[in-house]
Formats: structure tokens, C-alpha cells, sequence
């Protein structure tokens, strides 16, 4: 119990707390003025007297106590406390390529209308901000990956890496080796927390074989909840429709065949084919919904300093003490009444 209440407080000045001993003071000496009088036995018993002198003499040690603790810069340390809640970790994955800054009239957007990458960029921020307890990375893909952001729960930098999604991309989409940079984001994420990567992505291209068994053994390695948003041009083809039997290979229809590959890898799955905004913000709400599952999460608890509050017990108890000692004097008969009074008689018996 020491050790842990120890670890909790702190000092900025622990060389200080040597003063700690002239707390005795009040108990030793007095600042009021003593009276004797001829014997106790005079003296009735008086509890509230004894009373009112011992709560002095503790203000006078709470006073010492607490100018030196606040002299030696009292705080309480950052902890880190382990809470139980709902959430997960997750890695956004998000199309960089220059087909993400089109409409989903896949045209440039004019008047209304908004980018894809701006709809998603808007709408992420939300689900960010919703998502408080998740530990959430950023992963970005186009001619090459990009590693972004690591898994972190400091979700205002996670929301500035989301706001830079909507700046001019590339020209290739190579999801493949992105969707890999995604997977190696849990490499070292060892907390008994649900996975998942949300890829975010307006079409596809081919897959390596080389590059789709690194992902089947990277699946198999980090068990992963995989979504796809994909945001479908209007007039673009599907992934949910099988394509005329002649159109049906992975040159031809590369988002098809995408998603036939995702549903391969043995992890739970989930496609959504939004061609609006309405439709993303919907589909963004079922990911929400679906990442529920229990989790335990870390909440940094900042240091605390409280010199401050150390300095004003020390006022209060030093206001009580200034307050009696003004009542005291209130008490006492000023001198110069003393000696007026003792020479009165003496002035009519001359008369």
C-alpha cells in the first residue's frame, strides 16, 4: 500500500521536506501571550478552553505542513489506468489515387457536388470522433503504400492525418501491397483487442500471386475484421453482380475479382457499394454499429499539481490563527488604561 501511494505522489523539490519537522513548533512554543496565575487549583476545569488551544496548535503544524509541501512542489504523477469498454482497433486504409478526387459522377466535382476523397474525409472524421476508446492507425495507398499514422488513442492527430486525405493523389491503385503495409500495423499490437481495417477505395487493380499469398499468410499470422467501402462511380461496374461470362476475369473487372479475394482469406467480411454520400455515411454507420466488442483500453490520467491547493490550506489555517490573535488582543486591557486607573485615586486624595 506504501509503495503504491509513493508511486502516485511526487515532489519537484523532495530535498525540502526536512522542513516538514518544524511542524512541532506550535506544539513547543506559542505566538499568544501566556498568563500565570497563582495555582491550578484556581483554574476550573475547562474543556472548550483546552479544546480551542489544541485546534490552534494544529492549525499552526497544518500551516507548516502545508506551505512546506507546497514549497516542494506537491503533484500527483501521470498514471495509466487499465478500463474496460466497447471499441477496437483499427486501421483506416485509404485510396490516395487520382480518381479519388472525382465525384461519384466521376467527372470533377462543380457546384454541390463533392469529391469522393472529400465525402470520406468528412464522414471518417465523424466516425473518428464517435470512436473514443478505439486505437485507430492511418494507411494510405496509390502507385506505392504509405504508412501514415501507427496505432494510437490520441484520435486529434489520427483526425489531422484523416483531413490531409483529400489532397491531389496519384494515378495507380496497388491495394494489394497497401492492404499489407494495413496488416503489418498489428505486428506489434499485442492487446486481446478485435482487429479490423476499414479500406476505403474507389476501385482496384490486379493482385500479384506473390503478393496475394503474403497477404493469405499475414491474414493467417493477425486474424483481422476486413471492411471495404467502395465507392462505386456512377456507371462504373459493380462488385455483388457477376458480370456476362467473357467479362468475368480480373483484367476485365478487377473490383469483381477484389472481392471474390477478400471473401477467400477465411477472416469476417464485409463489402459495402456506395454511389452518394447518403450511402457512405450509411455504410460508415453499420461499421460502426458491427465494431462493438468488448475492450480493454488505457486512459492517461495527466499529472496534477496541487501547490496551489497546498498554499491555500496554509492561507485558511493562517487566517484562523491571525483571527484568534486579534481576539486576544481585543481582550487585553491597553496599558496606558492600566496606568490611568492607578493614578486616579491618587489624583483625588491630592485634591
Amino acid at each position: 500500500m506504501w509503495r503504491r501511494m509513493t508511486a502516485d505522489w511526487g515532489f519537484d523539490h523532495p530535498l525540502l521536506l526536512a522542513l516538514l519537522l518544524l511542524a512541532i513548533l506550535p506544539f513547543i512554543a506559542s505566538a499568544f501571550v501566556r498568563r500565570g496565575i497563582p495555582t491550578l487549583g484556581l483554574a476550573p476545569a475547562d474543556g472548550v478552553s483546552r479544546a480551542v488551544s489544541l485546534g490552534l496548535r494544529l492549525a499552526g503544524a497544518l500551516a507548516i505542513l502545508a506551505i512546506v509541501l507546497g514549497l516542494a512542489g506537491l503533484h500527483r504523477r501521470e498514471q495509466v489506468i487499465a478500463r474496460q469498454g466497447t471499441g477496437a482497433h483499427l486501421v483506416l486504409l485509404l485510396d490516395r489515387s487520382s480518381s479519388m478526387d472525382n465525384s461519384f459522377a466521376d467527372r470533377a466535382p462543380s457546384g454541390d457536388q463533392e469529391a469522393k476523397s472529400v465525402v470520406a474525409k468528412r464522414l471518417l472524421d465523424d466516425f473518428v470522433a464517435r470512436r473514443a476508446r478505439d486505437r485507430i492507425g492511418v494507411a494510405a495507398f496509390s502507385t506505392s503504400p504509405m504508412p501514415v499514422l501507427p496505432l494510437t488513442d490520441h484520435h486529434e492527430v489520427v483526425r489531422a492525418a484523416i483531413a490531409a486525405i483529400d489532397r491531389p493523389g496519384l494515378a495507380f491503385t496497388d491495394v494489394g501491397r497497401g492492404l499489407a503495409l494495413a496488416l503489418s500495423s498489428f505486428a506489434e499490437d499485442t492487446d486481446e483487442a478485435s482487429r479490423a481495417i476499414l479500406l476505403v477505395s474507389d476501385g482496384a487493380a490486379l493482385i500479384d500471386r506473390r503478393v496475394q499469398e503474403t497477404l493469405r499468410d499475414a491474414v493467417a499470422r493477425t486474424p483481422v475484421h476486413l471492411y471495404w467501402l467502395f465507392l462505386r462511380s456512377r456507371g462504373a461496374k459493380g462488385i455483388f453482380e457477376a458480370p456476362p461470362p467473357g467479362e468475368n476475369t480480373p483484367q476485365a473487372n478487377p473490383e469483381r475479382h477484389l472481392h471474390l479475394f477478400f471473401q477467400s482469406l477465411g477472416v469476417p467480411y464485409r463489402a459495402f457499394e456506395a454511389t452518394s454520400p447518403q450511402a457512405v455515411e450509411q455504410a460508415i454507420a453499420e461499421i460502426d454499429r458491427q465494431e462493438t466488442r468488448p475492450i480493454t483500453y488505457v486512459e492517461r490520467v495527466p499529472r496534477r499539481d496541487l501547490a496551489r491547493l497546498a498554499f491555500a490550506v496554509a492561507a485558511a489555517a493562517l487566517a484562523l490563527l491571525l483571527l484568534a490573535k486579534l481576539a486576544e488582543r481585543s481582550l487585553v486591557r491597553p496599558a496606558s488604561a492600566t496606568a490611568a486607573a492607578g493614578r486616579e485615586p491618587v489624583l483625588r486624595r491630592a485634591a
